[in-house]
């Protein structure tokens, strides 16, 4: 599923509207040793997106950030933040300030979906780049947000590796310039979806990270994917942990809620607490159940995987 896709199908959640009370009235009769912990605060900061609960919540965003504050959540995700109204963004940035929640990561996206790549050293493309770092700026200050995923694009087959490599490095670096003083975050995000993206493994978006030498070009570590290109999950967050600065959620095969596929999460949370993780933790995937069934059944499954004290 790429991320056009995911977003596509995590709006598209609607149906009969509860209220959070009433889930855990509900949550409470079930047989689950995790249903009284509804409304208590995690362990680690897990961050859920738009229509994550909207069968729950209804339609609106910010009733939806209400419930998963109600359900101990305290932290939200939302990629296409900035191609909202400045109206909405403002409205969503005074109710995380009311509840203390965080923003996790918004993508700084161009509209090219990736195609445009930052590979090429095409001025044409690396200014439309230093732009949208402008614009993310201040949409981040209006939600008080810290990290801004970046992708840098698609292979250029015409060009060296090693050329290719010098262009991303040079275009993050712009970027590094405009976050820096404002004390943002760029976050790399190494992905799966597909083969022609530049950046498919952990090592390499270290390369870059070290090559921009900035405190505003970090990795965003995203567990689904890694476990999709190169496994070895803890030994390579290990080896990159230094420039690791976010980290996203999703099982494999499905892209669906931790419990529903082959990586251990109780284990993989327990080593990022160890290792004294304090960031934000996205909630990039999908519910593998349909309706408030299958909301009830992810805040249950990330009471589970968070029980590792």
């Amino acid at each position: 599923m790429n991320r056009t896709e995911f977003l596509k199908n995590t709006l598209l959640a609607g149906g009969a509207v509860l209220t959070g009370s009433a889930m855990g009235a509900t949550a409470a009769t079930t047989e689950s040793p995790y249903a009284a912990q509804n409304g208590k605060t995690f362990n680690m900061d897990y961050a859920p997106h738009e229509g994550m609960f909207a069968n729950h919540a209804g339609k609106s965003f910010t009733d939806q950030i209400q419930f998963m504050y109600d359900q101990g959540f305290r932290s939200i995700e939302d990629n296409g933040y900035l191609n909202r109204p400045v109206a909405q963004q403002e409205q969503i940035g005074k109710l995380l300030e009311k509840l203390n929640m965080r923003m996790g990561v918004f993508v700084v996206d161009g509209g090219d979906n990736w195609k445009t790549s930052l590979t090429t050293g095409k001025k044409e493309f690396k200014d439309k780049f230093v732009d949208t770092c402008k614009r993310s700026v201040e949409a981040a200050k209006r939600c008080n947000a810290k990290w801004l995923t970046v992708v840098p694009g698609f292979y250029e087959r015409k060009l060296p590796y090693g050329i290719q490599m010098a262009n991303v490095v040079d275009a993050m670096r712009a970027g590094a310039e405009i976050f820096e003083p404002h004390g943002l975050i760029m976050v790399l995000e190494t992905l799966s979806d597909t083969p022609e993206l530049f950046l498919q493994q952990t090592h390499e978006t270290y390369n870059v990270c070290k090559a921009v030498n900035s405190p505003s070009c970090k990795i965003l570590y995203d567990i689904y994917h890694m476990q999709k290109t190169e496994g070895h999950l803890l030994v390579n967050i290990d080896r990159c942990w230094d420039e690791i600065a976010y980290v996203q959620i999703g099982d494999n095969p499905g892209r669906k809620e931790p419990t529903t596929g082959e990586i251990n999460y109780k284990n993989v949370f327990k080593h990022l607490h160890q290792k004294g993780y304090k960031g934000v933790m996205g909630m990039e995937h999908g519910n593998s159940i349909a309706g408030a069934a299958g909301e009830k059944r992810l805040i249950q499954a990330y009471r589970e995987v968070d029980n590792f004290m």
